[in-house]
């Protein structure tokens, strides 16, 4: 009953929100800094309302104290995720509010972010069973990281915060595919019977599924760095508490190739002069060749797809949590 709780929780408390958040966003005035240098057809996106992430947020408020109030691991879980997605939100206002289009400084960024992931990762190892270890593929037996638990679950916290933040581009990418990769590790937190984790990831999922009744192609609202800092968290912090580390790019793969698509740009463009795609991240580089919006959000919600199937195909043994 819980867990159908947190799923109704996220849905209707978004979905009430929704109309709500946009007209109040609207008359703030607090909307979309379009880059000039991306493509041309999201020039008519400036100033669609921002801080969409909310709508996704304000439910985890609801369900974590009514649900599962007595947990450490489920308020270590939403202290990471509402804490990246303060960040987000400062950084949302200050495009909005001083019209710079990157908003926050990267230091600032980088050092917010790291503080949050070492908390988090302090209380995940000491009440989440870090002894247990972290599942490998194919049956293997789990790696104890040791030393190295630390280091490698901040960098995946940090990563997946980015990697979400960077495939944020379209209408519904994002959405759409943090709702698939954050399904699975619900999934796997049902399965072996984590409750914290569960009902953090089901609450989200639902509030991600109203969020897209208003992001999805025309978007009424967008999530902002607000909701894509903080699904990367959700992202990261699931890993960790499932044990999942180390599977975490195959769940997560479209975030991964959006992400090395900015990279690999990045990097020819320094050494040769040259770029290998028409824009990255990859998302525009598929708009600029023509296909529709639609269709690369369909197209990445399917790759979205396999990645989590692929995981679920390595046979996890969810037994371990």
């Amino acid at each position: 009953m819980r867990l159908i709780l947190a799923v109704v929780i996220g849905f209707s408390v978004a979905l009430a929100l929704g109309p709500l958040l946009i007209p109040l966003l609207q008359r703030m005035k607090i909307g979309q800094t379009v880059r000039e240098a991306g493509p041309e057809t999201h020039h008519k996106k400036q100033g669609t309302p921002l801080l969409g992430g909310i709508l996704f947020l304000a439910p985890l408020l609801v369900a974590v104290p009514l649900l599962d109030g007595g947990s450490v691991l489920a308020w270590s879980l939403l202290l990471l995720i509402l804490g990246y997605g303060a960040l987000g939100l400062a950084d949302d206002l200050i495009k909005t509010l001083h019209k710079r289009s990157l908003g926050l400084r990267a230091r600032e960024k980088l050092f917010a972010q790291v503080l949050l992931a070492v908390i988090f990762v302090w209380l995940a190892q000491r009440y989440g069973g870090a002894h247990q270890g972290w599942v490998l593929p194919f049956g293997w037996k789990p790696w104890t990281p040791g030393i190295w638990y630390g280091p490698i679950a901040v960098l995946a916290i940090l990563g997946a915060g980015n990697a979400v933040n960077i495939t944020d581009g379209l209408d519904g990418l994002a959405g759409g595919a943090s709702a698939i990769a954050i399904a699975f590790f619900a999934y796997v937190a049902i399965a072996g019977g984590h409750q914290a984790l569960a009902i953090v990831s089901l609450t989200i999922v639902g509030g991600l599924v109203a969020f897209l009744r208003y992001n999805l192609h025309p978007a009424a609202i967008f999530m902002g760095d607000t909701g894509a800092l903080s699904l990367g968290a959700a992202l990261g912090g699931a890993a960790v508490l499932s044990h999942l580390v180390l599977l975490l790019p195959i769940v997560g793969v479209l975030f991964v190739v959006e992400t090395l698509s900015v990279i690999v740009q990045v990097l020819s463009f320094k050494l040769t002069g040259k770029r290998i795609f028409r824009m990255s991240p990859l998302h525009h580089h598929f708009e600029l060749a023509g296909w529709t919006e639609e269709r690369v959000v369909t197209v990445f919600w399917l790759v979205a797809v396999c990645g989590a199937a692929a995981a679920w195909w390595l046979r996890i043994p969810v037994q371990i949590l």
